[in-house]
């Protein structure tokens, strides 16, 4: 995998701007890292699958899932909604759904 370019002199760069991902060079080894720890975050279903696998493909499957993880919510939310219609909006269990609307 080839070392990546971010555009900056290693030399003049302080730690800020290596965090915001500007101030330097990656190393293949840090890739490497990335990849694995975002492999990592991956539900064990989804990483059984894939065994050692492209950053590109890791990629796309994150992409994917997350994707999954925003329609898993919108229907969640949808249902918390279709539960507020049944229950009285003053009781302590209207309270509670609105929270979770709300986060």
């Amino acid at each position: 995998m080839p070392t990546l370019n971010l555009g900056h002199d290693h030399r003049r760069g302080n730690r800020a701007e290596e965090m915001s991902g500007r101030g330097r060079r990656i190393t293949d080894e840090e890739i490497n890292e990335l990849v694995s720890r975002l492999q990592s975050l991956l539900p064990e279903s989804r990483r059984r699958n894939m065994g050692r696998v492209s950053a590109s493909k890791l990629l796309k499957e994150t992409c994917s899932y997350i994707k999954s993880l925003h329609r898993e919510v919108d229907d969640l939310s949808d249902r918390l909604s279709g539960l507020m219609v049944t229950v009285d909006s003053n009781s302590p269990q209207a309270e509670i759904i609105r929270s979770l609307l709300r986060s």
